[in-house]
């Protein structure tokens, strides 16, 4: 079920009436949730409501043991764990791409092999609701949390609807408690979070799914295009992934706080970011934390030698370039951040010392655009369709484009009020970081509100793109 569609503008309302009429009976609070949960991911695919079924038995059944164990078994329950969450990860997501991967390599040496490709429905949200259990399991085996009782409450957990698809990756120590105790009806807090799906609904629909007409034009065919063509389609690639799903995340915060539950903050502003370590801070922040913890520190952090430090930064980021998606692509993609983060963390002294430090005006004035810029040209192996194709939009750059900006009227004034909406946003997210705009609205009155609510509506109808054939998926479904 997608958040930009009718059935979900029938399935919250009666999800939100439901659950506050039961809030503050416990189990039927939960039991009303994980049905809700259930029956929003089986939208999808019904048969895959298994692999999250069996997740969260693991998991639930491994944290309830390994406080109990010995040192040894631990180790065995924690392997446990990776081995079937990460095992339904690698063959759903995985297989397909190593298979194919493994053909390949013999084809170079002149050897065919006779090996069918497996054709494996990739399930939707699979990587996220992954990790969040994993997570689970994790902090326990090293003591940081202990292992819930409440078996209704930990299926809840993973399962939650608002973020399941696509995050934010919650650690059971933020989420998981809010489970286990009354939410009372705030007003205050519904406000806020209808205001906050307001806002996603505007990134994802106004911008990203518009911006993605004009993105899918040129990189599905980029042999047809050239110049300025590729560089402004790149340029809307880099907003229409970021209003994409940033805009899941807003609606996924606002829909879970209208029922009182608190996720954390997903995305900072990254593209005002002046290096790209600070975007790496600032950009998908619940995956970003995640493997710092769960794999950057294990590996060593930053306690190593330089030299260890900088290749496990560089392993980090080709391990998420592929945590992605199956293909060389995401994994170039990763591996340029990575590259990049460790000149980064290698030269921060000198850069230091010549930008005068993080606040230095001329530290902002040249370093979000390049880092911007930097950002753009990742992009361009994140989002085509092979390696061959992002080698071509690159050469392609300095071609003349062969066909025109647009053909009609009709697509100049949607190209023009993109971009205005794009510039909008921008100006938003500056004035938010240093006057609160959301808290400031709303402690307006109710006829202003309301208004604004209108008015939001409004754009949403002219502007955006929805409908059953039109509405299109978020982007990081597939991952």
């Amino acid at each position: 079920m997608l958040f930009n569609s009718i059935d979900f503008a029938i399935f919250f309302p009666i999800t939100f009436l439901l659950y506050w009429s039961v809030s503050r009976h416990l189990v039927l609070r939960n039991t009303l949730i994980l049905i809700a949960s259930y029956f929003f991911y089986a939208q999808w695919d019904a048969r895959f409501l298994a692999l999250i079924i069996i997740s969260s038995f693991v998991d639930y059944y491994v944290g309830q043991n390994l406080p109990t164990v010995s040192s040894k078994k631990r180790k065995t329950l924690l392997f446990v764990s990776f081995a079937i969450n990460l095992g339904f990860l690698f063959y759903f997501k995985y297989a397909s791409f190593f298979v194919q991967t493994f053909v390949d390599a013999f084809t170079i040496f002149g050897q065919k092999l006779n090996i069918s490709t497996l054709k494996i429905i990739l399930p939707v949200g699979i990587s996220f609701y992954t990790f969040q259990t994993l997570s689970y399991t994790i902090d326990i085996y090293r003591g940081n949390i202990k292992p819930t009782k409440n078996k209704l409450a930990f299926f809840s957990f993973v399962a939650f609807f608002p973020q399941l698809v696509a995050g934010p990756i919650e650690r059971a120590s933020n989420l998981l408690p809010q489970f286990l105790v009354v939410h009372k009806f705030n007003y205050k807090k519904v406000k806020s979070g209808l205001l906050m799906m307001a806002l996603g609904f505007f990134k994802k629909m106004v911008i990203a799914d518009k911006a993605a007409v004009i993105v899918n034009q040129v990189y599905n065919n980029p042999s047809d295009h050239g110049g300025l063509h590729i560089v402004f389609a790149t340029l809307l690639f880099a907003f229409q992934i970021y209003c994409d799903f940033s805009g899941y995340s807003d609606i996924a915060i606002g829909a879970s706080r209208t029922m009182g539950f608190r996720l954390m903050k997903n995305f900072d502003s990254p593209y005002f970011s002046k290096s790209i370590t600070e975007f790496w801070r600032r950009w998908h922040i619940s995956l970003s934390t995640w493997f710092k913890d769960y794999v950057y520190i294990p590996l060593g952090g930053n306690r190593a030698a330089p030299a260890r430090v900088y290749s496990n930064l560089f392993l980090v980021f080709v391990v998420s370039g592929l945590w992605h998606g199956a293909a060389f692509g995401f994994i170039i993609w990763g591996a340029l951040h990575g590259f990049i983060i460790v000149l980064e963390k290698h030269f921060s002294k000198a850069r230091n010392q010549f930008f005068g430090g993080n606040r230095s005006r001329l530290r902002h004035i040249i370093g979000i655009p390049v880092t911007f810029l930097t950002t753009c040209f990742a992009w361009v192996f994140f989002r085509s369709n092979s390696i061959q194709d992002a080698i071509q939009i690159i050469s392609n750059i300095f071609k003349k484009p062969t066909t025109p900006a647009y053909n009609s009227a009709q697509e100049a004034l949607e190209i023009y009020s993109l971009i205005i909406f794009i510039a909008l946003l921008l100006v938003f997210e500056v004035a938010h970081k240093r006057f609160k705009i959301l808290r400031f609205l709303n402690a307006q009155v109710f006829i202003f509100r309301w208004a604004l609510y209108f008015v939001i509506i409004y754009v949403l109808i002219l502007f955006g793109i929805y409908g059953e054939n039109q509405a299109s998926e978020f982007i990081y479904f597939q991952f």
